[in-house]
């Protein structure tokens, strides 16, 4: 699909970008970006091209929520909203149980979890509501430093929805979580890097910058396979006993040793060059 309308498709050297484009509504979510969105990702998790997504925003926003509009016809009406696909689609599997995301998380942004691919939020300006979902179910979160944030919900007669109060206490602790979800204050991207919230918070001019930068290194320095991988491990270890997530790591590792991106590893630290791995297949 590439007549996209609500959001930016853009891949260069191992890295899709995806933009939500809805600039002039502060990137406000519709059911058609979210189907775009979802599209797209699965799309650059299938595509051996693609090593690195990253999801950003148009213009001075990231995603203000949902569209206002949208919430005023769904209070009017009483009609309830999709709730999205569970099946995630991704071609890359692994031969092991243990790791099947599909049936763990559901919902909206579960195939964000499923998605082989590292996933990177940079949240470029407003991120509330559903935009902050989003952007709790990305790997790594970057934001500027001065990007208003809030939970929204409490604040429009609506509860903790898609999963954020599973998420939320999970990153930045109960009593954080609780602040954020019943006040429905806002916070700036500075202090939501103080909680843990994303990763780092920078200057406005030197997000990108930042973010394509450790993109460059996922696309480049790291084996495809050990990331999606390791991904799935720490996602599927939040519902597993120690015993069992151990076990799983056994049984990678050993075959771990049997694999090309091993070999090639060892090899290109011991002569000191770049190392080339294989795209997932």
């Amino acid at each position: 699909m590439s007549d996209y309308q609500d959001i930016i498709v853009q891949t260069e050297e191992r890295v899709t970008t995806i933009t939500l484009n809805r600039p002039d509504r502060l990137n406000a979510w519709t059911a058609r970006m979210g189907e775009e969105l979802r599209t797209a990702v699965v799309c650059a998790g299938n595509d051996p091209a693609t090593r690195c997504i990253i999801i950003t925003g148009a213009g001075r926003g990231f995603c203000a929520g949902a569209d206002m509009e949208l919430l005023e016809d769904t209070a009017n009406k009483g009609a309830s909203r999709p709730r999205g696909n569970a099946s995630p689609e991704f071609a890359f599997t692994i031969d092991e149980p243990g790791l099947d995301l599909s049936a763990a998380y559901p919902g909206q942004f579960g195939y964000l979890y499923a998605c082989p691919k590292p996933v990177i939020a940079a949240i470029n300006g407003p991120c509330a509501g559903i935009g902050l979902v989003l952007a709790l179910y990305a790997d790594l979160r970057f934001a500027d430093q001065t990007a208003k944030f809030t939970t929204a919900f409490a604040a429009r007669g609506l509860i903790a929805e898609h999963g954020i109060a599973w998420l939320l206490p999970r990153l930045i602790g109960e009593a954080n979580a609780l602040d954020l979800l019943l006040t429905a204050r806002k916070f700036t991207g500075t202090e939501a890097a103080a909680m843990g919230l994303v990763n780092k918070a920078l200057p406005g001019d030197a997000l990108m910058e930042h973010v394509q930068a450790t993109a460059r290194v996922l696309a480049n320095e790291v084996s495809p396979r050990s990331l999606a991988i390791i991904k799935r491990q720490v996602r599927a270890a939040l519902s597993q006993s120690f015993r069992k997530s151990l076990a799983i790591a056994d049984r990678q590792m050993e075959q771990s040793f049997t694999t090309f991106d091993f070999k090639e590893g060892v090899r290109s630290f011991i002569e000191r060059r770049p190392p080339a791995f294989e795209d997932l297949s």
